[in-house]
């Protein structure tokens, strides 16, 4: 059983966010307050540094455009130490590549059709709270979905892409293992094939599974 966490979540419909207060509080977890607006979750936060995760939406009031992804990026920057997962109701590319361009742990971005395969979420969710990284199957998919004139994953044997694919998606090497019915060493040699076929150096100072995964993002 996961430690419970404290969490604030954002979200302008009132009916989701009851309903994730309602889902959190039956697994054990408690949300501190729950918010409708960028600049709320941004005071929200201010107030209680200590919470392990916020979930928020990506379009939120005045605009519906992007305040919940603008927020969470501020709470990237001023708490580093909590955990970031943005909802989204579509693949939006660009606010995906934003999220992962920046540091790559505790951050995570779910389509909200994937709140509804509560156990999904809820790993989602504990993996940020955790310091790891989550991002939707499909929106790895996505992102990853490129010509094969310019994509560099067309170097990639197909193994090596379904390695990418779970990196992208935030799971630790044992993880993929499990996932892909291989060993731990199969796994770490197909990453290992990855980096070199991308030319990405340990020395950089960057992370480079995250690295990886940029690789093939579009602005």
């Amino acid at each position: 059983m996961p430690a419970p966490l404290r969490l604030i979540l954002a979200d302008d419909s009132t009916l989701l966010r009851e309903g994730l207060v309602r889902l959190l509080a039956d697994e054990g977890h408690e949300v501190v307050t729950t918010v409708g607006d960028g600049t709320a979750l941004l005071e929200a936060v201010d107030r209680h540094p200590d919470v392990n995760a916020v979930v928020v939406d990506v379009r939120m009031p005045p605009t519906h455009t992007d305040e919940g992804l603008r927020a969470a990026l501020e709470i990237r920057r001023r708490h580093p130490a909590v955990g970031v997962l943005v909802l989204s109701q579509y693949v939006e590319k660009r606010y995906a590549t934003e999220l992962l361009s920046g540091p790559g742990e505790g951050v995570g971005y779910l389509l909200k059709d994937r709140v509804v395969q509560v156990d999904e979420f809820l790993d989602a969710l504990e993996r940020v709270a955790a310091g790891r990284a989550a991002f939707d199957p499909e929106v790895v998919r996505r992102l990853l979905s490129r010509s094969t004139h310019t994509d560099p994953l067309a170097r990639l044997t197909p193994r090596e892409r379904d390695v990418l694919d779970a990196m992208a998606q935030g799971h630790a090497n044992a993880t993929i293992a499990e996932r892909l019915h291989v060993s731990r060493s199969a796994v770490e040699k197909h990453i290992n094939a990855i980096f070199d076929k991308l030319e990405l150096p340990g020395s950089s100072g960057y992370s480079r599974r995250v690295l990886a995964v940029l690789r093939y993002l579009g602005s």
